[in-house]
């Protein structure tokens, strides 16, 4: 186990002894893009961090809102919580993120993994971005890399790179909470596409192993949930134990080569997320909307027959 992991797993061994506190976890379901935006607190300070933020888009009209983040907004007022962090598992492909417009309710810092400049060098080119966009994350108020902390209150999360969906895609863990973002789902569903530009089914494979060294009984909190079939209910709590043991791609006994082999195949079938377009172009500049054209209007490009 590496020391980033091995730190990891330290703070869900002492949630589970009884030394440490467990933090309190609340998720928001948006069905519209089957996102689950999770608020992690400590106890003992109220002090609060924002995972995977949804801000609304209806595509046809070109209308935004922030109905699911001003939820998050509610309960963090009626809990008396604070928010320290507003940080992202990764550029999502599938919703805009309302990470910019929470914090300025709310406050606090915008994190994302640093590899984030790779995915900006990407899109730039796709959406023809002139030199006024910076592609080197100063977006974002924090770039992290593998094995960095921050402070919750009297809690620390750990940062640790799980590249695969994509060459950015962190995880988090604080307590006995892991964020995982899009590395897996629930056990009976998965895992996540890798054919986004950088993305590796075998970088997957080996950063879901990686996460799988966590103690079993840590709790796994995922980005997304699509009811796998036979299944009625929206699920996205889950353990290390029960990924290990019944994750459909990737439990125990799987082989990377056969995982690999599964996923090739699979992505090969699957369309483009309806909004990866809008999305993209607004989470890599830190789920803020390109500056206004001459009008006083804001744009979201479409490039023609380009992917």
């Amino acid at each position: 186990m590496d020391v980033p992991l091995r730190a990891a797993a330290a703070q869900v061994d002492a949630v589970t002894d009884g030394r440490l506190q467990a933090p309190q976890v609340r998720t928001f379901f948006d069905e519209q893009t089957f996102t689950a935006s999770h608020v992690v607190s400590d106890p003992a300070t109220g002090r609060a961090a924002i995972i995977d933020s949804v801000w609304n888009f209806d595509q046809a009209s070109g209308r935004t809102s922030s109905r699911s983040a001003d939820e998050i907004i509610a309960y963090l007022s009626e809990a008396g919580l604070s928010v320290d962090w507003v940080l992202e598992t990764h550029a999502h492909a599938d919703h805009l993120s309302a990470a910019s417009y929470l914090q300025e309710k709310l406050g606090g810092s915008i994190a994302i993994g640093r590899e984030i400049v790779a995915i900006q060098g990407v899109f730039g080119k796709v959406f023809n971005e002139g030199a006024e966009f910076a592609r080197d994350g100063s977006q974002f108020d924090r770039l992290l890399t593998d094995g960095d902390t921050l402070e919750l209150g009297d809690l620390t999360l750990v940062a640790l790179h799980v590249p695969g969906h994509t060459p950015a895609d962190i995880a988090y863990v604080v307590g006995d909470a892991v964020f995982v973002g899009d590395t897996m789902f629930m056990p009976d569903y998965g895992s996540a596409r890798t054919d986004f530009p950088g993305g590796d089914a075998r970088d997957l494979y080996r950063s879901v192993k990686r996460l799988m060294q966590l103690p079993d009984a840590s709790r796994v909190f995922l980005c997304h949930d699509y009811k796998a079939p036979g299944r009625d209910e929206y699920a996205w709590e889950t353990t290390i134990a029960a990924e290990r043991s019944g994750n459909v791609h990737l439990s125990d006994g799987i082989t990377e080569e056969e995982f690999v082999a599964m996923r090739t195949k699979r992505d090969a079938t699957l369309s483009m997320p309806k909004l990866i377009l809008p999305s993209l172009q607004v989470n890599i500049r830190g789920g803020r909307v390109p500056e206004p054209d001459t009008n006083g209007v804001s744009y979201l490009r479409l490039p023609l027959n380009l992917l």
